[in-house]
């Protein structure tokens, strides 16, 4: 019988790419380093927590600076209508005359409880090591999220070429199963098993390479301001770094984690907020030094017309204001602001409680991930193995008589399966090992 012509195969199908810049540019090698620190610069959610940071650091040199002598200048005319009369000439005169000239230096200090106890300038700088928490918060988050792009398009690409291989080869299988029909070793049914094995792996293939190409502008669009940019990446999945010991592990949460360091910073700010609060009760004094002229004469020497026997006096001279502030009687205003302050510290020790606990759990919940996608790794590594040997025996198997048709297709739909599973698993353990990060820190 003669064998079915085979139907003409369809044209490859064509997606909508990109448009490339510069075709003659070789891409840009781009590792998960750099496609970390690329998308730093242009994630913006990124950028509003350093911005927030450094708000808060300049905040902190303000309340710092606010505790500090501030000195100022200034200079006046004050220019009154004459009557005709003589105008009497001295110094620190206060608008006693036609011609009042004011040229003051005034060091000024403000020693309000905020001040003299430091709690504004503590709360500062609690704040500001808050903001770096949240912006070392959103750096491991952008990493999380760099690196599931980064290893899906990773294991996009491998897949691509699995199904490429797997395509190949279920073509091949058809041809070979024609030739043999033709020369009546296997009968038609192996002929049409292999063409459907065929198409499938046919659509399979067209499937991955969407895959790949998603995969691919799902990370330019956090890497790149413009979408346009020619890169490809560096396969490392057979290098990915060893698991520390626990012990190792816990002691880094403990001192690297940046919820936990939030969580104690907000504690720290609110026993000061209860220290301002009982402040509040205490005296505020104030001291302004002024040095300077306020003369009927803008000069450093003038003589005063009514007491002209003087001779030559000085116009310089100074003048120094000091006083104290009592609190006495608010209707309850400072002890209402200080039971205020005592329930933001409660509260403030009930969230840092509960930021530890979820901090042991999800330093157990990944690191234990961590561990079992790590032996997954090497199950799927050696299942793979096992699925070529199991191809390559079934092949030979077959030209030999001994098997069918189904039981090569079953043989090369396993392989590609284990294949896409030992890639799988791979990139499952480098999210595990990335999230178990964002707990620890590096290693």
């Amino acid at each position: 019988m003669n064998p079915a012509p085979a139907q003409e195969k369809t044209a490859p199908l064509e997606l909508a790419e990109l448009p490339n810049p510069d075709p003659s540019k070789p891409p840009a090698v781009i590792t998960l380093a750099d496609a970390i620190e690329q998308a730093r610069k242009v994630d913006a959610h990124f950028q509003s927590a350093v911005t927030d940071a450094k708000l808060s650091h300049e905040d902190g040199t303000q309340a710092r600076n606010a505790i500090l002598p501030t000195v100022s200048y200034t200079s006046q005319a004050l220019l009154t209508q004459g009557n005709g009369g003589r105008t009497t000439i001295g110094r620190f005169v206060t608008n006693d005359g036609v011609h009042v000239y004011r040229s003051w230096a005034v060091v000024h200090e403000d020693l309000s409880p905020a001040n003299y106890l430091g709690t504004t300038y503590r709360q500062a700088k609690a704040a500001a090591a808050m903001a770096s928490a949240k912006a070392e918060i959103a750096k491991r988050g952008l990493t999380v999220t760099v690196t599931k792009l980064y290893y899906g398009l990773a294991v996009a690409q491998r897949k691509y070429v699995t199904a490429q291989t797997a395509a190949q080869a279920a073509r091949h299988f058809y041809e070979i199963t024609q030739e043999q029909e033709a020369v009546g070793q296997v009968p038609h049914s192996d002929v049409l098993q292999a063409e459907i094995q065929y198409r499938q792996q046919e659509q399979l293939f067209e499937d991955a390479k969407l895959q790949m190409e998603s995969a691919r502008l799902d990370l330019a669009v956090v890497l790149f301001p413009t979408l346009s940019e020619n890169f490809s990446i560096v396969d490392d999945m057979d290098s990915a770094v060893a698991l520390p010991p626990f012990a190792e592990a816990q002691r880094m949460a403990g001192n690297k984690n940046p919820d936990l360091r939030m969580a104690m910073q907000a504690l720290y700010q609110a026993d000061l907020g209860v220290v301002a609060a009982k402040g509040a009760f205490l005296p505020s004094f104030f001291l302004d030094t002024d040095y300077g002229i306020e003369a009927n004469a803008y000069a450093l020497h003038s003589t005063n017309v009514e007491e002209q026997h003087a001779g030559v006096l000085p116009n310089l001279g100074y003048f120094i204001t000091a006083g104290v502030n009592v609190p006495v009687w608010d209707w309850g205003t400072l002890r209402s602001k200080l039971r205020q302050a005592g329930f933001k510290r409660e509260q403030a020790k009930a969230e840092l409680s509960q930021t530890q606990r979820e901090l042991l759990n999800a330093l157990y919940s990944s690191y234990n991930e961590s561990t079992v996608a790590h032996r997954a790794v090497d199950e799927s590594r050696q299942t793979a193995d096992l699925a070529a040997e199991s191809l390559r025996l079934t092949d030979l198997r077959y030209k030999a008589g001994t098997s069918t048709a189904l039981d090569v297709v079953v043989a090369q739909n396993t392989l590609t399966q284990a294949r896409n599973a030992y890639n799988d698993a791979q990139v499952r353990y480098r999210m595990a090992v990335a999230t178990l990060q964002t707990v620890t820190g590096s290693f």
